[in-house]
């Protein structure tokens, strides 16, 4: 096993050489990490690259967030999937402005109130936009450690690779010391050495085709467009059960309001 300076020097190094320029990163305000941190939860760098260029040009600050509606933000978000992520976004904008006075929360315990961070998301949060050396767990970072400190262990918890996370930060120059370890996991991942199955938390992701999430997202598009009769709905999406199951939770989610038979995003 590593110590911890041939680790850090190794990372280091990986940082250099496979460093990715985000806009996230040329600017690290927290309102641009918070929108970064929340679109990366599901999705690939290279779409949220241009997704957060089309959103920030719509809404440049929390101010712009929180004051626009949220079926202008879920038109916005359309294409990243999991739309759950775009309401929690906006309720957290609106949740910034209304309780924090427009001041962005800086501690572990304010920020993970606002809807959509957890605790690895205020970790993030933390670490990039005030560059404090705190712990946190996601893919890249697991993929990292358990290649180089795990290599016969399976179930590993992320409580028990928080403690090595935490032996072996950079604590100088924490913000720089974890984009190296996202690259430097994402260049593993991609060259076949993601590891994930050994964490204690792993569950395969369900594949999107024949889902209903695949008509949720059908549903949210087509209402992107404009508002729509219930038949007209139905006649533009496929003819099996899932329409009904998707609509339900789409409503339950407060993302689609229905007025008589007539169904449009949710204005909030």
């Amino acid at each position: 096993m590593m110590d911890t300076a041939e680790f850090q020097e190794l990372i280091w190094e990986k940082g250099r050489e496979l460093y990715r320029d985000m806009p996230w990163r040329q600017d690290t305000n927290p309102y641009y990490v918070l929108v970064s941190e929340i679109m990366l939860q599901q999705t690939q760098v290279d779409r949220v690259r241009v997704k957060f260029h089309e959103f920030m040009t719509l809404f440049p600050d929390i101010n712009a967030l929180s004051s626009a509606s949220l079926a202008a933000v879920l038109t916005s978000w359309s294409g990243l999937g999991y739309n759950r992520r775009a309401k929690f976004l906006h309720q957290a904008a609106r949740m910034i402005v209304d309780e924090f006075g427009g001041t962005f929360p800086d501690t572990k315990q304010e920020l993970v109130k606002l809807p959509g961070v957890g605790v690895n998301t205020a970790g993030a949060i933390l670490t990039y936009s005030f560059n404090q050396p705190v712990v946190f767990i996601e893919t890249n970072i697991r993929t990292v450690y358990f290649h180089h400190f795990y290599h016969d262990q399976q179930m590993i918890s992320d409580k028990e690779l928080a403690a090595v996370v935490a032996d072996t930060i950079d604590r100088e120059h924490p913000r720089e010391w974890y984009w190296a370890l996202m690259d430097y996991g994402s260049y593993l991942k991609k060259n076949g050495i993601g590891l994930l199955d050994k964490s204690a938390h792993y569950k395969k992701q369900a594949p999107l085709k024949g889902s209903v999430r695949e008509v949720r997202g059908l549903i949210l598009k087509a209402l992107t467009a404009q508002d729509m009769e219930m038949t007209e709905l139905q006649r533009a999406m496929p003819n099996d059960e899932r329409f009904d199951v998707a609509l339900q939770g789409l409503t339950k989610d407060g993302l689609v309001t229905r007025s008589g038979q007539r169904l449009h995003l949710t204005q909030g």
